[in-house]
């Protein structure tokens, strides 16, 4: 990789303080001014120039500053140089000089008391965000009129290329795109938050060239489908491997990116269609139950439809670095105002969990943000309020009533040794595979026996549904009784909610033996209306 020193490297900062003149130094919480000019800036743009890397600045550009373990306030260009007060700088320490690529900090800064603040660097869309750092060379002394040092930048300048037939902003998953100061501690350190997305400028072609600043982190393999998508969702493809980015970095080779897939079936879903209501409205399935990481905030679908984390839901906490599946009802992680909203939750009161604080709210009523599926889905589309819990009815449609080409609405089975419900597109045709027992409640998982290849090439591939058999939860207990439930979108009661159940002898998709009290963990299976 190539380095270069012209990103920041080389801005010489001369600071000029202002203040009545004191003997014994400054008072706890005075004000103090500060000028701090940037030489060699001709003082046109905050922006990169892809070609020389140089770093321009513009009036309004920020530089938070920090003393003595705490943020003490923040500097503003004015065409010429940078100005503004801090507050009680400590004697005999350095000046500590952040610019932040004019992000706004995710957290309220408070001169004095802040310790620490973050920015996301996700949209890159207008400009790019520069991050860059610099301690003083002297130490703060009060009388002390001229402060020298040099901006460090802390990422690097990266060339995509970029093929796609849609005009939106280009979106990228999985990269650090957080990054925390700590005052305290001097450190800017990089992180990904959620699934980590870097959006890149608008414009369609073929090897579009789009500049994008990344934070240092450790190379990449190739994303999974739908890691690369267009913003509007139209199109999508696979983030491609990214190598190692370092400090101050300028890859201009570029980084070949394909985003041509045209998003006739949504990314993260089964392909086969299944009608929900008398009025004819269909719905895709998920590729497989929803799962939840609390260490990153991070939502996905299970890889394959069999997949369940059974046991390690035990784990559940907000800090915990594995996934979990089972999920106390309505808790999407939106502050709907139920007492426990987080995936984490596992308090035992039922009303804690009551959507909109009220028991006779169903997931999607109001706001709709208690369902799940208000979030963005790493590997579903990454759009905000796509998916959805299908509702009592819906789930009593799509297994009582619904009409299909060949009769057969579901099956239980076994697939790749786990034992569950396999569910029918409306065009299932019989031939497609032979399933024994279809449509009836009381048969065995054993009815059917598929492997992994089978059900993949075959059954998954003709558009069918597998939900598989997990427990459910109890607080920090996993209960594994053979028995498969999952959660709707409509309540039942003041204190539970309807849920499908299904083990070796029944099969309740709504009824009254299907309620389950909210505060259980359950597993969820999202649909995406066609």
């Amino acid at each position: 990789m190539k380095r270069i020193s012209m990103i920041l490297m080389a801005f010489v900062l001369v600071l000029t303080m202002t203040q009545c003149k004191k003997n014994e130094g400054i008072n706890p919480n005075e004000t103090v001014t500060i000028t701090l000019d940037v030489k060699g800036n001709n003082g046109s743009k905050v922006d990169v120039n892809t070609i020389t890397g140089t770093v321009n600045f513009e009036t309004g550009d920020k530089v938070y500053v920090g003393s003595g373990g705490k943020y003490v306030g923040f500097l503003t260009h004015n065409g010429t140089s940078f100005v503004g007060n801090i507050t009680n700088p400590t004697e005999n320490q350095p000046l500590q000089f952040y610019f932040l690529g004019n992000v706004t900090p995710t957290e309220t800064l408070s001169a004095g008391t802040t310790e620490e603040c973050s920015v996301i660097i996700s949209d890159q869309t207008e400009h790019l965000p520069v991050i860059s750092c610099a301690a003083s060379f002297e130490n703060y002394v009060s009388g002390l009129t001229s402060y020298t040092g040099h901006l460090l930048n802390k990422c690097a300048l990266v060339k995509f290329n970029v093929t796609t037939p849609s005009n939106s902003p280009i979106c990228i998953t999985g990269m650090k795109n957080k990054v925390t100061v700590d005052f305290a501690n001097n450190t800017l350190t990089p992180s990904q938050d959620s699934e980590g997305v870097i959006m890149l400028p608008a414009g369609s072609g073929e090897n579009v060239e789009k500049w994008a600043i990344l934070l240092p982190q450790e190379a990449l393999e190739e994303g999974e489908e739908g890691s690369a998508y267009s913003y509007d969702g139209s199109y999508w493809g696979t983030r491609p491997e990214i190598p190692c980015i370092s400090n101050n970095g300028y890859l201009i080779d570029g980084i070949n990116v394909l985003i041509v897939t045209d998003n006739t079936i949504p990314i993260g879903a089964i392909s086969g269609l299944f009608t929900i209501n008398n009025e004819g409205d269909q719905v895709f399935f998920s590729r497989g139950n929803l799962q939840y990481k609390a260490s990153s905030n991070i939502w996905r679908f299970a890889v394959n439809q069999w997949d369940r984390i059974g046991s390690d839901n035990a784990n559940i906490s907000q800090t915990y670095n594995g996934w979990i599946d089972l999920f106390g009802w309505g808790t999407s992680g939106y502050d709907h105002g139920a007492e426990c909203y987080q995936p984490w939750s596992t308090s035992t009161i039922n009303s804690d969990y009551y959507a909109y604080i009220s028991y006779t709210y169903n997931l999607n009523d109001q706001t709709g943000q208690a369902d799940w599926g208000y979030n963005a889905i790493s590997n579903g589309g990454h759009m905000e309020n796509s998916w959805r819990t299908p509702s009592k009815s819906e789930w009593n449609y799509l297994f009582n009533t619904r009409n299909t080409a060949s009769g057969i609405r579901y099956a239980k089975a076994t697939v790749n040794n786990v034992k569950g419900v396999i569910l029918l597109p409306d065009n299932w045709i019989n031939n497609t595979y032979g399933l024994v027992n279809a449509n009836n409640s009381g048969a065995s998982f054993n009815s059917n026996t598929i492997s992994a290849s089978r059900w993949v090439a075959t059954l998954e591939n003709a558009g069918a549904v597998f939900l598989p058999v997990a427990g459910y939860r109890y607080e920090t207990w996993w209960l594994n009784d053979d028995t498969g439930y999952y959660w709707s979108a409509s309540f039942s009661g003041n204190k539970s909610a309807i849920n499908v159940q299904f083990n070796d002898s029944y099969f309740y998709p709504n009824n009254g033996y299907s309620a389950m009290d909210r505060c259980c963990g359950c597993s969820v299976r999202l649909v995406q209306d066609y």
